[in-house]
């Protein structure tokens, strides 16, 4: 995994949306996924951040979803991770633990490398995109301002609907090392229940967290969120701690072999049929 480990100390740097940093981190993104064979294209957008946040909950957000699609191919499984990072005063488990008091200090700050959240789930898509055969009709989203209120997967909804209609979307939001691999099925379906059944676990109706395909499932035919962790995770993210040193990549190892099995199996059987 040593390529891996470059690649992740190059993008899990502070990348708030808007930052010169996450404008870097963005050319970065492109220069993998043309490496890949893909067309990269950009989807701009303007939107509003979520209201419970300080620091941003004015702002008009600007940014960019980068788009990758294989050459004449017609996409029937999009790959999704967000590429942005964030940081709080509080630890994702902090917050939880402190509720109602920590809406007082839900500030963003831009002091997060984002390793686990979410470098781990871009690495994911890299790493099953090297795995599937040329002919899997997938494409790739890392989608913009997730940490800020899921803004770049409502504008992708609102703007491109069409990218996503009829199509499984699965979404991955922190692979880490250590703990469960969970799948909070926003829309069920064939892809999502394979993908589930390689991993060997049952999809979840509900999961507390916030993720882009809250968003995405509006659009697309059906609609998973992966993640991997435990109560160890929830206590680095969005912090200074979710570093990449803390992070070997066993977790984005296993995730991506068991849903790049499963993602060629069901559609190729598809475009087959």
């Amino acid at each position: 995994m040593s390529d891996w480990r470059s690649l992740l100390a190059e993008i899990a740097v502070p990348r708030r949306t808007g930052s010169a940093v996450h404008a870097g981190v963005r050319e970065i993104l492109r220069r993998e996924l043309g490496a890949r064979g893909l067309v990269v294209m950009e989807h701009a957008f303007r939107g509003r951040a979520s209201p419970w946040l300080r620091g941003v909950r004015s702002e008009e957000i600007e940014g960019v979803n980068v788009v990758g699609v294989r050459p004449r191919a017609r996409v029937t499984v999009w790959l999704v991770a967000h590429y942005d990072s964030k940081g709080q005063p509080l630890s994702m488990l902090g917050r939880l633990a402190a509720l109602p008091v920590s809406l007082l200090l839900n500030q963003v700050t831009d002091r997060s490398p984002g390793a686990v959240d979410n470098a781990t789930g871009v690495l994911t898509v890299f790493a099953i995109l090297d795995q599937l055969p040329p002919e899997v009709p997938v494409g790739v989203v890392f989608s913009d301002a997730e940490e800020i209120g899921l803004v770049g997967a409502r504008a992708l909804v609102r703007d491109r609907p069409q990218l996503l209609h009829d199509t499984a979307v699965i979404n991955f939001d922190g692979i880490d090392d250590m703990g469960t691999t969970f799948a909070f099925q926003h829309r069920p379906g064939p892809v999502g229940q394979g993908v589930a059944l390689a991993l060997g676990i049952a999809p979840r109706p509900w999961l507390p967290v916030v993720v882009d395909g809250i968003a995405l499932r509006r659009a697309a035919g059906e609609c998973l969120t992966l993640l991997r962790g435990d109560w160890r995770t929830m206590r680095v993210v969005h912090t200074p701690e979710d570093a990449p040193d803390r992070l070997t990549l066993t977790g984005v190892d296993r995730v991506a072999s068991a849903v790049a099995r499963a993602v060629s199996s069901v559609a190729l059987g598809h475009v087959r049929s």
